[in-house]
């Protein structure tokens, strides 16, 4: 599955966790689409590529950029605003997984984040 990079929507929603995310990943999503990167990372961990992953790393991959941590509904919330239809299950579900895979951390505060192991293979992306 081949999808176009959709442009990301910034949506205010801050839980008040942040995590920093150096400049580099930054420029370097902002340059040539992070859907390579996310395939490369979801390879490294032994994961298939699938749409609904790419998405939900994409949006967690630019919350991080602006500092900011998203729960299961934002995430949600930021794929339905690109019309992107997933179910609230499906997002809830793979984020799940994401975290028992060690790719996401589940925040004491309900919201996700990347691990910075995940964080380390993108920025070593290259």
């Amino acid at each position: 599955m081949h999808n176009a990079q959709l442009p990301m929507e910034g949506k205010s929603r801050s839980s008040g966790v942040t995590m920093t995310t150096p400049q580099r990943l930054s420029d370097r999503s902002a340059e040539r689409g992070s859907n390579e990167q996310i395939k490369r990372l979801l390879k490294r961990f032994g994961l298939r590529t699938s749409l609904i992953r790419l998405k939900v790393l994409d949006a967690l991959l630019k919350a991080a950029e602006e500092n900011r941590n998203l729960g299961v509904r934002g995430v949600h919330s930021q794929l339905l605003g690109l019309d992107i239809p997933l179910s609230f299950l499906s997002v809830r579900e793979v984020l799940k997984r994401l975290c028992s895979e060690g790719v996401v951390i589940l925040n004491p505060d309900k919201t996700y984040c990347l691990h910075p192991d995940a964080v380390a293979v993108l920025q070593a992306d290259g």
